[in-house]
């Protein structure tokens, strides 16, 4: 079973004004079969708080794979990169490629989204857009995938 967090960067949810549908979309896509949702955290958009949110998942909570949603953009409060790029080990540029690659090809700006991914100890940290109909497309791309990341990343075979 792959262990997931879900990290949800949002101002207007973190103070409650929105409701976390990204999260959520994240949640119902990944309950069936090999994942469990393990964690889950809303957070406002702040470099420092999603870089220690980031590092807990990653060092101290036992998981696979870290999915955070929004702050992925091109707006002033749209750090999740940044934080992301400052917390990682080593970064797995061919997943944001073919997310945004393939995003491309049903919505334009899918190329104005900044998401990486990248490794912190054992973990895999992933960077969806903030919008529901973004983060089902991009976890389709992927899926597939995980389980051979999250495998090579704890030793196993090519």
């Amino acid at each position: 079973m792959i262990k997931i967090a879900i990290l949800t960067v949002s101002d207007s949810c973190a103070r409650g004004e929105r409701k976390d549908v990204s999260g959520q979309a994240i949640r119902d896509i990944l309950s069936e079969g090999q994942f469990q949702v393990c964690k889950k955290k809303i957070i406002a958009d702040s470099l420092k708080a999603i870089a220690n949110q980031l590092k807990y998942f990653s060092d101290k909570a036992d998981i696979d794979v870290v999915f955070t949603t929004g702050g992925t953009g091109l707006g002033p409060r749209d750090v999740t990169p940044e934080a992301t790029v400052s917390v990682c080990e080593r970064i797995v540029p061919g997943i944001s490629e073919i997310i945004r690659e393939q995003g491309y090809q049903k919505t334009k700006s899918a190329v104005l989204s900044r998401g990486i991914a990248g490794v912190r100890n054992n973990t895999l940290i992933i960077n969806l857009p903030g919008s529901p109909k973004a983060v089902r497309e991009s976890l389709e791309i992927i899926l597939d995938v995980l389980p051979h990341a999250v495998e090579m990343i704890h030793g196993g075979g090519h």
